[in-house]
């Protein structure tokens, strides 16, 4: 199986270091690679895997629409869309639903309907208030709204009209509007930045600037959505009503699927402006729609809301044993700060025992398994944590 991969990766476009690793099934929670090793999947596709592992009900989705109708295309309506449309409208404060395959092309969405809205209703504005160290996608302009140190130089000159001030900082988005300003995008949760949730003054307080200033509030829920924070939608853990929504993610617990979500005042494309081939195609929507429908089955978010609660409380442990730092984070998008113990290192050492985990900065793990884990999954996740920080103490006593 080496030598099958030092052939075929040289095919692969280096774009990510990966591992020596060709995953060849997934269940549940677990991930299987060429030699059958078990690695228990704490990132499930980074918070993709809504319901894990290709669970029975995407299967059969995937199976019974594939069996009746896979692209009429974009200019037809098909019965996977609007139901699912009907679906998350019904369940926000929504009105219209446009569905696309990635969640940097659902905030491409965003940005060019504010943008269309302010040339229609705010005398041509277009700037767009964005915050340091958010994270929207990596097509141009959602690269150049999003502010991540590491994309400043890159693909210069990229899009303008984006000024991007300090999270949570209601004072510095305040003195940011000016008269070209048609919207304000934010996460709720921002999980690239290390899993940093918004606080709740001052999410209401960019709520309150946005109505003082006649502004569009977009909030970016391609990770926090479909239930990820223990609620249907991170935004209604706050007293906000947005204008604009976008999904992804999870939304299609797999499959590429992502949602651009808007109230009926700010909805103002003319015919032509968006669009996409396969966009709302009824594939992926039926499994979109398996997804919500296990979602919103009665048991579903409280067993979130509660296995939560217990993954946190185990990480506190872990935090305390260790000397370690910070455990956050809202439902099952959580992080832990690795104190002095480099993250990437952790991540390396937990990959070789069969545990995957995320580093998103030097210093920080971030949990985003599926949904559906249960206690048994996190006791055993934890157990080979405690493992690896006993002996990279046990390292450094030996120096």
């Amino acid at each position: 199986m080496e030598t099958y991969l030092q052939e075929k990766t040289q095919h692969i476009m280096p774009i990510t270091p990966r591992p020596d690793i060709c995953f060849i099934k997934g269940d549940g929670h677990y991930l299987f690679d060429q030699t059958g090793k078990a690695y228990l999947d704490l990132v499930q596709g980074w918070a993709v895997n809504t319901l894990g592992h290709s669970p029975t009900v995407i299967q059969q989705a995937l199976q019974i629409q594939s069996q009746k109708l896979l692209n009429p295309g974009p200019a037809f309506y098909n019965q996977p869309m609007l139901d699912l449309a009907q679906t998350l409208c019904q369940h926000s404060v929504f009105d219209q639903a446009f569905f696309a395959n990635s969640g940097a092309e659902a905030n491409e969405g965003a940005i060019k309907l504010a943008r269309k809205w302010g040339q229609k209703h705010k005398q041509g504005a277009f700037k767009i208030i964005t915050f340091d160290n958010g994270f929207h996608g990596r097509t141009l302009a959602t690269m150049s709204a999003t502010g991540k140190a590491e994309f400043a130089p890159l693909f210069e000159p990229k899009v303008s009209g984006f000024k991007k001030v300090p999270f949570n900082n209601l004072s510095a988005t305040e003195q940011a509007v000016d008269n070209h300003t048609v919207a304000i995008m934010l996460e709720l949760v921002q999980g690239e930045a290390g899993v940093v949730p918004a606080n709740t003054d001052f999410v209401e307080g960019i709520a309150q600037l946005c109505k003082q200033h006649n502004l569009l509030l977009i909030i970016d829920e391609v990770q926090t959505g479909v239930a990820r924070t223990g609620s249907l939608f991170a935004y209604q853990q706050y007293p906000i009503t947005p204008d604009i929504m976008t999904l992804g993610k999870g939304l299609g617990g797999g499959v590429p699927i992502s949602a651009l979500l808007v109230s009926q005042t700010v909805s103002c494309f003319d015919y032509g402006d968006q669009g996409g081939t396969f966009n709302g195609n009824p594939l992926m929507c039926a499994v979109a729609n398996a997804v919500l429908s296990e979602v919103l089955s009665p048991n579903f978010i409280p067993h979130i809301q509660e296995i939560s609660l217990y993954f946190q409380q185990a990480l506190i442990n872990l935090s305390e044993t260790f000397d370690l730092g910070e455990a956050r984070g809202k439902g099952l998008l959580l992080a832990l700060d690795s104190g002095r113990y480099s993250a990437p290192e952790i991540v390396h050492q937990a990959r070789a025992l069969g545990l995957l985990l995320n580093a998103p900065r030097e210093n920080t793990l971030r949990f985003m398994p599926a949904l559906t884990i249960d206690k048994t999954e996190i006791d055993k996740g934890v157990a080979m944590l405690h493992s690896i920080f006993s002996s990279l103490i046990a390292r450094a006593a030996r120096r």
